[in-house]
């Protein structure tokens, strides 16, 4: 009996904890709806790394030696030595990304820079907290809400707190509808929110289409080459999707595929949320760093807009520009609706969703670019 109850009496605070936080992800999943492919398996797996002796993890167990456990090794393989599961999801992503409504407006590309601003200045709020700088360019990632890319960029900064940050990213791509709103109407007047737009969509040759994500792909590698892995497998899986030669392939990466490595992803990073590194004080500001950055992204896009606007003859509605954010397709439709709420007939979402793919583009390229600097940095420092 007493062997029995060592596991029970092994527990302590931060492990309950952490089972608190696992079910409060899965509650979230289920009755929610919020991002159930990732957070579900983060919260099963935030429980299964946490129990006492846990045969998920490595340990050494008497008369039989050294035991792999099974997402720690899948961490060690997938993530911390290859990065392998963030980048190829961008695949998926690519694959069900249409890039037409950007390619017939490409002034909107401009949202996709200007709505990365949250991250640059959290990284430098970040640092005057203290954090390493390693770590900072991690947590800024975050204001993209993009999750892949800030576990891919916390894990080449080698940040500790890659746990924390990547509940934060997910988080807040879930937390979109409820967050952006806020932001927009903190910056904007409703007459603002009232500005109309007229969508006359230019036709987009299939050859412009399959050039696309072949250019893209170059010019990101040439101005920040840190940024190929996830542009480049980003770009990949939406060539494949318009090609029009490997229809099953693209279908195959945009549900199966995608599917699978978020569902992987998702308990794989779980392995970082063990008990002793995750609760303390630095994820709980972790997680305010991470609110900040994604409230500035959506509010610097829409000062961009009103900025823009100033020169502009056919005025843009400054909303647009909160969705120049990486979460697609949520902060589109989050604009959409804002939009239809202060007047019924105006519809914004084919501009939000131009404006949105091109805060994809913009949220790796600027990962990479964060990479870079951060990288040349600690260089010169050492």
């Amino acid at each position: 009996m007493e062997f029995l109850l060592s596991g029970v009496a092994a527990i302590t605070w931060q492990q309950l904890v952490m089972y608190g936080i696992g079910g409060l992800l899965i509650y979230l999943a289920i009755a929610k709806g919020f991002e159930p492919a990732l957070l579900l398996p983060m919260g099963f797996g935030a429980i299964l790394v946490n129990l006492p002796l846990s045969g998920v993890l490595n340990q050494t167990m008497e008369g039989v030696g050294d035991v792999n456990g099974i997402i720690q090794w899948l961490f060690e393989t997938t993530i911390e030595s290859s990065e392998a599961l963030p980048i190829l999801l961008f695949i998926g992503i690519g694959a069900m990304i249409d890039f037409g409504p950007l390619l017939s407006n490409p002034k909107m590309f401009l949202f996709g820079g200007a709505a990365q601003f949250g991250i640059f200045f959290t990284i430098l709020l970040a640092v005057l907290f203290n954090f390493d700088l390693n770590d900072a360019a991690a947590i800024g990632i975050i204001g993209a809400a993009d999750g892949p890319t800030s576990i891919l960029v916390s894990q080449i900064m080698h940040s500790r707190y890659m746990g924390a940050i990547a509940v934060a990213a997910y988080s807040y791509m879930a937390l979109v509808p409820i967050v952006q709103p806020f932001a927009v109407r903190l910056v904007t007047t409703k007459k603002e929110r009232l500005i109309r737009m007229e969508y006359n969509p230019a036709s987009v040759t299939k050859i412009t289409r399959i050039l696309f994500p072949i250019i893209v792909t170059m010019v990101s590698g040439l101005i920040a080459p840190q940024s190929v892995a996830l542009v480049g497998f980003l770009m990949f899986g939406n060539l494949i999707r318009e090609c029009g030669c490997l229809g099953s392939l693209s279908d195959t990466a945009q549900n199966t595929l995608a599917n699978l490595i978020t569902l992987l992803l998702g308990i794989t990073i779980s392995f970082s949320m063990q008990a002793e590194a995750f609760v303390n004080a630095k994820t709980l500001l972790i997680m305010l760093l991470g609110l900040v950055a994604f409230v500035f992204d959506s509010v610097g896009g829409v000062l961009f807009a009103k900025f823009l606007n100033l020169f502009l003859k056919n005025k843009i509605n400054p909303m647009i520009g909160a969705a120049g954010i990486s979460a697609f397709p949520m902060s589109a439709r989050v604009i959409q609706k804002m939009g239809l709420k202060e007047d019924p007939t105006n519809h914004l979402l084919m501009h939000a969703i131009s404006a949105n793919v091109a805060g994809q583009i913009g949220s790796v390229v600027a990962g990479g670019v964060v990479i870079n600097i951060v990288s040349q940095i600690l260089k010169n420092m050492a």
